[in-house]
């Protein structure tokens, strides 16, 4: 993969992740929604969300309840910051300064990629996760 095949939008084409056991599921549902963007200038976000999360009873963004504000959070991922692409290892390297789940900012996470011409399947040493995107056209 080079910089160039990188640069863009991709969009998700699976999500799983592999229990202990080696049942393979989908944490955001198979139909999940999401898209992947690598900026030229060394930007990278990440948006991913299950279909048919509830909306708020209030229909304001800032006014659920904490219930319905767990739960919208429960079925969404999403981060931002920069990358670097280290392609003598197939490595890219997610620079995350925002990110909705707190815990992810200011970390620098190692994702291991492949690509066929068509899809980019991302993986990390630190789960099973195991993510295939397609680029937008």
């Amino acid at each position: 993969m080079t910089l160039d095949e990188l640069i863009g939008t991709w969009e998700i084409v699976s999500y799983t992740l592999t229990k202990d056991d080696g049942t393979v599921f989908y944490p955001l549902g198979e139909d999940c929604k999401a898209y992947l963007i690598y900026t030229a200038d060394g930007h990278v976000s990440a948006q991913m969300s299950a279909m048919g999360r509830p909306s708020y009873a209030s229909h304001d963004l800032h006014d659920g309840t904490v219930e319905e504000m767990a739960a919208a959070a429960h079925g969404y991922m999403a981060y931002c910051g920069t990358y670097t692409l280290d392609l003598e290892h197939s490595n890219i390297i997610h620079n995350i300064e925002i990110s909705m789940n707190p815990t992810w900012e200011n970390q620098s996470q190692v994702r291991h990629i492949s690509y066929d011409g068509e899809f980019l399947t991302i993986t990390a040493d630190v789960n099973t996760a195991r993510l295939v995107w397609r680029k937008t056209k």
